[in-house]
């Protein structure tokens, strides 16, 4: 089968080397297994600038798997939550709120407009009762950025503490989670660090993690339980994803290689500003003003030409080697195309040249919005 190039959030085009890695078994009660999970649990420490101050949980499964872990762990089932909302996954936050049981208060604005500083100190100011304040760094639905340094730092100020979904930015921009006054930063393999599903892990400090003994309605999902048995025994609690923790393995491997992460995020800087110019060239606008895109992943407002069908986007670009980001999660009329993974500019160029290419099949002339958007501040 023809290699396929992945323009998703993650899932991601993964290299041959880190796909390699997962050829070989490795038995979860093993020396060798056992070290292998120590080491990646230093090199994440060192790549998020906590090695000294701070503690690394893994758990298996996908990234909301570690939200609804750290919500879970860190909130008191007698606190209260402020969960920030501007897009798909801060509903979804917000939703892991509901089904936990715990309390909950939100500041929702439009998913164009990135969270304000000064919203959040209104809200913890009105309601003393907040203990944690729940945000998303990249909104995935839309590739917008949310100010979490600013957020941060009005969070310290009122003596809150924080729980960051860092999923699509931890490995993507440089981050330094010692900065935030954060009980738990969450991340993923199959993001910016560019390897596979399957493994999930959360930052946080050993004083948190074990003030929040106790906090957990769920035994799999216990960040706590799971650190202090991992820190005790070396092991796993429950079956751990073998193949996926040594393919995590050999793409840190390839990001050190790389330069780490600012060097990364130079590419991915590069690649979306080769598929902005690419998707303008042909025609077409964006969701978002670019000082608030993230290099993560583009929203395309949809074309009001009557030849533009999605699906047959979707299905011409699959069969140029192309895979698109399906289904929308934003208010808009728009579809995704992401532009992180083990792909470069001259990959995202042919990309575009494969969406110019389909536009073409479909018989397209107007690339222009049915419904223009008013313009954003």
């Amino acid at each position: 089968m023809t290699e396929r190039i992945l323009l998703t959030p993650g899932p991601l085009t993964t290299s041959p080397e880190t796909k390699a890695a997962m050829l070989v078994d490795h038995g979860s009660w093993d020396e060798d297994f056992r070290s292998l999970t120590a080491r990646i649990r230093q090199r994440l420490l060192a790549a998020a600038g906590g090695s000294r101050s701070h503690t690394v949980v893994p758990l298996q499964g996908s990234g909301t798997y570690a939200v609804e872990a750290a919500i879970g762990t860190f909130v008191p089932r007698q606190g209260k939550i402020l969960v920030l909302q501007n897009g798909a996954y801060g509903k979804r936050m917000a939703r892991v709120v509901e089904a936990l049981g715990r309390r909950m208060t939100t500041v929702a604005v439009p998913e164009t407009r990135p969270i304000s500083p000064v919203q959040v100190a209104s809200a913890l100011n009105a309601d003393p009762d907040i203990t944690h304040i729940g945000m998303v760094h990249c909104e995935t639905g839309t590739g917008l950025l949310n100010p979490v340094d600013e957020i941060a730092a009005v969070v310290r100020d009122q003596g809150r503490r924080m729980i960051v979904d860092a999923i699509s930015t931890f490995g993507a921009l440089p981050l330094d989670i010692g900065h935030w006054p954060a009980d738990a930063v969450v991340g993923s393999a199959n993001k910016g660090l560019e390897s596979v599903p399957g493994f999930v892990f959360a930052f946080s400090t050993p004083e948190a993690l074990t003030a929040a003994a106790g906090n957990s309605a769920s035994l799999s999902l216990d960040l706590a339980d799971q650190w202090r048995y991992m820190e005790e025994t070396g092991q796993w609690r429950f079956t751990p994803p073998t193949h996926t923790v040594a393919a995590l393995d050999r793409a840190l491997d390839q990001l050190e290689a790389e330069g780490g992460i600012p060097v990364r995020h130079r590419r991915y800087r590069d690649n979306m500003a080769t598929l902005l110019a690419g998707v303008r060239a042909l025609g077409f606008e964006t969701l978002l003003p670019d000082h608030l895109q993230a290099p993560v992943i583009l929203t395309v407002l949809t074309p009001g030409d009557p030849a533009f069908s999605f699906q047959d986007l979707y299905a011409l670009m699959k069969q140029r080697g192309f895979i698109l980001y399906p289904g929308k999660t934003t208010d808009a009329a728009s579809f995704r195309i992401g532009c992180i993974g083990a792909i470069t500019p001259a990959v995202m160029e042919r990309a575009v040249a494969a969406l110019d290419a389909s536009l073409r099949d479909l018989g397209m002339r107007d690339r222009a919005p049915a419904t223009p958007l008013e313009p954003v501040a």
